[in-house]
């Protein structure tokens, strides 16, 4: 049944989670960590977490990396700077959505059982805490790393011959790329782009007036954000700021201090009266630089003048102005200069498993002998991308069909797919254009590939295609044999190093015939029955909460019944409604969460026997499995979708079951030890706080050595 706010009223949310077991292991208890993350509870009548207090907790766990000790100088810089592209990606999406539900007037109360206004409240009031909690552990690491030879210094603090290398840098290579924009009546308050880091100078008043306000914009991404001098790294706003008087001569400067401001970048189209996608999403892409803003980021020395003046032009709340001491624009500082090995993570080459067989005799054959998983990244991508490479130039190759989300900027793969197009193969690629963010990059390989002679499409109306699939057609003595790849992660080699994701590459019939029917709907929009595939938005919540009712069933029968589920995000009241009820029937569920998690776990009479982890580490967990005790005869599933409405009622995602039993009990065992991680686990309780387990045992610390064992 679907679980409502009065039945939680009658459970006690504060009662620790039961402890959840199978008959192949018993999991360990938790523990008493010493790291909490704040609450996501924000109504305390509801059965459902906030979801913007989840992500919010979820950056906190990140940040807790950046202060862990056990990681390298550099990589826990780099967890700030990743704290605060998260946040900033946060803001564009997720606060924007908040605001245009404000203004458009919604009041309707959400699962969480607030409205708009009051969860962007509690977003503002914590965003504030998450701030200066960053910049705090920026400094702190900063500080560090000075002390082990990498200086972050400001341009006061440099000697007599440094300051005039970096008088004669800056008026060569700085100085001529910046443009100084006064603001009066002849020359309008200009537009300030999304994410942009500027210097907001107050001028001395000319003829009795008020003081002029300029605008330089701080040119990150046309130069590199830090100047090296000598041993020395300098902030690019810092040493703008330091030279400010060679763009004003003859005008006193009173003030220059940094600012950044952030925009709605969360653009919408109506696709069904889009005569010409690629023309569209290019205009949505020009329109996104003038969302409004939702945020401006300001050094806490500013002058009032200057902040008050800012937040006038651009229509902010002072709720929405954030001070803080610097730097800002964290994410910048992922690309530091500085190649010290000895303060990074050890370089790590992952394996490339021979599938080519004892004589040389190609994947195909090797596939035609059973299915092959990988796991990435400590199997490398190089195995897929060898698999579309031999398919391109396989003469006894008819077609190759692939679904393209994010692709990185590989040449193998593009070069693979123009390769098997100019060679006269049916090649089908469809590019999602709607990802956001990659929206540039996509429509580039579509027409590169439309001029290679590829059949390129965009998918089914109303709906992103999130799918990770690939199908190989190649005429054999038996006939023509299907070769599916079908993952976890996007067909992007560089996030293949970066995220842990699992592949299967098979030559299953039907497996094949359920991608060969994928294909014709997506192309086609035909009809499309599957055997094995659970494919959104079709078949995947149905197939997806059947499993759940059969092992509630199990349960009151007194089977052994179990659920296992690996997601990025658990946010869809129905699928937590359908795990409520498994809960209520006695079925024990462990679950991994990395990001953001709507479900309270451990409360009496509602989900007591559900416990909830969040997994971070080194590398970033992306895979989604989905494992059912079935009595006995355990199921395995795995795919692209997280447990989202977006994903499972609007996008094309595929779900595939582990048909193999050797493979089966490889990814159970992969969820065993992850469940058994303490270096990066946290646990969910349900007062909603995150605890931090104590320990060292780490997951990815494990697979790594399996690849590579000393």
């Amino acid at each position: 049944m679907t679980v409502s706010p009065s039945k939680s009223k009658r459970s006690d949310p504060s009662s620790p989670a039961a402890t959840v077991s199978r008959k192949r292991r018993a999991p360990q208890p938790a523990g008493v960590g010493e790291t909490v993350t704040h609450s996501t509870v924000a109504n305390p009548d509801s059965p459902f977490l906030n979801r913007e207090l989840s992500w919010l907790a979820f950056n906190e766990r990140v940040l807790a990396e950046a202060r862990d000790q056990r990681n390298p100088l550099l990589e826990r810089l780099k967890y700030t700077a990743i704290c605060g592209s998260n946040l900033d990606e946060f803001f564009m999406v997720r606060v924007a959505g908040i605001h245009r539900q404000i203004a458009a007037g919604v009041n309707t109360p959400g699962p969480d059982g607030l409205q708009p206004l009051e969860t962007l409240a509690l977003v503002r009031e914590r965003t504030q805490v998450m701030l200066r909690e960053i910049e705090r552990a920026t400094r702190r690491t900063l500080k560090d790393l000075h002390v082990q030879g990498v200086k972050l210094t400001r341009v006061h603090e440099l000697g007599k011959r440094a300051r005039a290398q970096l008088r004669e840098h800056y008026l060569t290579e700085i100085q001529p790329v910046l443009t100084p924009l006064v603001v009066d009546p002849s020359h309008p308050f200009p537009y300030l782009s999304n994410l942009s880091l500027n210097l907001a100078v107050l001028l001395e008043a000319r003829n009795d007036e008020e003081p002029e306000f300029a605008r330089v914009k701080v040119p990150v991404g046309v130069l590199p954000r830090t100047v090296v001098i000598g041993e020395a790294l300098l902030l690019l706003e810092d040493v703008i700021a330091a030279h400010i008087a060679e763009l004003f001569k003859g005008r006193q400067v009173l003030a220059a201090h940094a600012f950044r401001v952030t925009r709605n970048t969360d653009y919408e189209f109506e696709e069904e009266e889009a005569e010409d996608l690629l023309a569209t999403i290019e205009d949505g892409l020009r329109r996104r630089r003038f969302g409004a803003a939702v945020r401006m980021e300001v050094m806490r020395d500013t002058p009032p003048e200057i902040v008050n003046f800012l937040q006038v032009r651009l229509r902010l709340a002072p709720e929405d102005i954030y001070q803080l001491e610097g730097p800002l624009g964290t994410a910048d500082l992922m690309g530091l200069p500085v190649n010290r090995p000895d303060l990074s993570y050890p370089a790590y080459a992952p394996a490339v498993p021979d599938l080519d067989g004892d004589e040389d005799s190609g994947i195909f054959e090797t596939l035609r002998g059973g299915d092959v998983i990988l796991h990435h990244p400590y199997d490398g991508f190089t195995n897929i991308l060898d698999f579309l490479e031999e398919a391109s130039r396989d003469p006894q190759v008819l077609a190759i069909k692939q679904t393209l989300y994010r692709t990185g900027d590989d040449p193998r793969l593009l070069g693979a797919l123009r390769t098997a197009a100019e060679n006269g193969k049916q090649v089908v690629a469809l590019i999602e254009l709607k990802a956001r963010f990659d929206e540039q990059r996509n429509i580039s390989w579509a027409r590169k590939l439309e001029r290679a002679g590829a059949h390129v499409v965009y998918g089914v109306p109303g709906l992103k295609t999130h799918a990770k699939v690939a199908m190989v057609v190649r005429r054999e003595a038996g006939g023509l044999r299907r070769y599916v790849h079908i993952g976890t992660g996007n067909y992007n080699a560089k996030t293949a190093r970066l995220y842990t994701d699992l592949s299967l590459l098979s030559a299953h019939p039907d497996l094949g015939a359920d991608v060969a029917e994928l294909f014709n709907h997506l192309t086609g929009y035909a009809a499309a029955e599957y055997t094995h595939l659970l494919v959104a938005p079709d078949t995947a919540r149905p197939g997806l909460e059947a499993l759940l009712e059969r092992e509630a069933m199990h349960a009151r029968a007194g089977l052994d019944a179990w659920v296992r589920v690996k997601v990025n995000q658990l946010t869809d009241p129905g699928m937590i409604d359908a795990l409520y009820r498994a809960a209520e029937a006695g079925v024990r569920v462990e679950m991994i969460i990395r990001g953001v998690c709507c479900l309270r776990p451990g409360v009496n009479g509602l989900s007591a026997s559900i416990r909830v982890r969040s997994l971070l580490g080194r590398y970033l967990e992306h895979a989604r499995v989905f494992a059912f005790g079935n009595a006995g005869s355990p199921e395995v599933y795995f795919g692209s979708a997280d447990w989202m409405s977006r994903n499972l009622d609007r996008r094309v995602e595929v779900i595939a079951p582990v048909l193999d039993d050797r493979h089966r009990e490889t990814f159970l065992s992969i969820l065993d030890t992850e469940w058994a991680d303490t270096r990066g686990s946290w646990e969910l309780s349900a007062t909603g706080e995150y605890q931090k387990l104590p320990g060292d045992f780490s997951a990815q610390q494990v697979f790594a050595a399996a690849r590579h064992p000393a």
